[in-house]
């Protein structure tokens, strides 16, 4: 089997997913995937334990277990993925709500570092399991950032007010670059190449985001103008390809924030300008061409998350240590948005902005792959089986129960007499 045969054959498994999701299931489209992927990894043990000189079964699983998630997640799928999710966006709506994203963004992840890391370590000592405070920290720093993908693909299934869409929207969209550039920080006091400073490390990460930002911005508007001044829709949709990708590498290159870099220069297509540019033929063929990229590749991502269960060390003296670190994501997540659900719940007169957001902070693909960056040790078993605990909980419990709770917390806002949009 070649690489080709194996890539074709996961698409195979998305179409055949997507298709029997939506005619019986009509599950969210992450979950479906994501199942989709535990199932053919159940499958693959299946047949490594029964049919163990079965030749295409030991193929398959050679290549699933061969497939470099890390590189496909954060150097393949990321930049496509940021832009898809960014030109969706209404500019003019996150400008509004400039200040308690961007403070969500970074006072948020670094909050919920925090109180993630040490709940970690306390629990650590509990269960008698060794897992030293700087590798505490590690694991609160790849698993604090809400995923882009998961929570886009689950708050499309709702109808939440339009400033609770935008923050949530908004913070999935900045918080990954925070959170990679404070795990760097900590992967390096923890293995011994670095030490740490507070106010250095934050200032680092405030450059590195913001130079990101103001690079992806700047070469969006370079786009947006050259592309403005024709229509033909083949070009332009090349030119946003291009946009991605170069602006992407060019961060990169530069020690910035290529994930924020690659938000700066989407979003400015959700404004006025970016508009006026694709306006004619070309908005249809450049909104369509991104939506299909969001989706398919949305589709492969969470089944290759299934899927990469192959690559997780889980023990079963450790179950309870996994069940209580989930406990604790989902306790930090409510604990760091308090503050933004107080003013929203009545400066902005919402409904259970606590619930909301801090349900709706979903976790996905990126926590994963960073843990897989890893140095070998115990530590990296442990913080990989523990992020896959989380990201699985995420997906699969709270990408699916978010739908009902937003219809539970309308339906009680109006029983209530209260009138706000959800």
């Amino acid at each position: 089997m070649t690489l080709f045969q194996l890539v074709a054959g996961l698409m195979a498994v998305v179409a055949l997913a997507s298709w029997l999701n939506a005619m019986y299931f009509r599950l969210p489209h992450a979950v479906a995937m994501l199942i989709a992927g535990l199932l053919m990894a159940l499958a693959l043990f299946g047949l490594q334990s029964y049919l163990p000189n079965f030749p295409i079964g030991q193929q398959i699983t050679n290549y699933v277990n061969g497939i470099d998630f890390v590189t496909t997640v954060t150097g393949y799928m990321l930049a496509f993925l940021l832009f898809a999710g960014a030109v969706q966006v209404d500019l003019e709506a996150l400008q509004e709500h400039w200040f308690s994203i961007s403070t969500l963004a970074l006072l948020g992840v670094l909050g919920s570092v925090v109180v993630v890391g040490y709940g970690v370590w306390v629990a650590a000592r509990f269960c008698g399991i060794p897992l030293t405070l700087p590798w505490a920290l590690v694991f609160g720093a790849l698993i604090s950032p809400t995923d882009l993908v998961a929570v886009f693909a689950t708050i499309r299934q709702v109808k939440l007010s339009k400033s609770l869409t935008m923050l949530l929207q908004g913070e999935a969209l900045f918080n990954d670059g925070v959170g990679i550039v404070t795990f760097t920080a900590l992967v390096a006091v923890s293995t011994g190449a670095g030490h740490l400073e507070p106010v250095e490390t934050v200032l680092e990460v405030i450059v590195e985001a913001a130079g990101g930002l103001l690079l992806g911005m700047m070469l969006g508007k370079i786009a947006i103008y050259l592309m403005g001044k024709l229509d033909e829709f083949a070009v332009e949709v090349s030119m946003t390809i291009a946009l991605a990708m170069g602006t992407f590498a060019i961060a990169e290159e530069l020690n910035l924030s290529g994930a924020i870099a690659v938000v700066g220069a989407g979003i400015l297509f959700g404004g006025k300008r970016g508009k006026e540019a694709i306006k004619g033929q070309t908005e249809a063929y450049v909104i369509g061409f991104w939506t299909l990229v969001d989706e398919i590749l949305n589709a492969l991502l969470f089944l290759l998350l299934g899927v990469e269960v192959i690559a997780v060390p889980f023990f079963i003296h450790q179950l309870w240590f996994l069940a209580l670190a989930v406990a604790l994501v989902v306790a930090a997540r409510f604990i760091v948005v308090l503050p933004w659900a107080t003013f929203y719940r009545f400066r902005r007169n919402e409904r259970a902005p606590s619930l909301i957001l801090g349900w709706g902070g979903l976790h996905g693909a990126v926590s994963l792959a960073l843990a897989l960056t890893l140095p070998s040790g115990p530590e990296r078993m442990l913080i990989l089986s523990m992020t896959y605990a989380v990201v699985a909980f995420s997906v699969a419990v709270q990408g699916l129960t978010f739908m009902p709770l937003a219809k539970w917390v309308s339906d009680h806002a109006v029983k209530g007499g209260v009138s706000v949009d959800l």
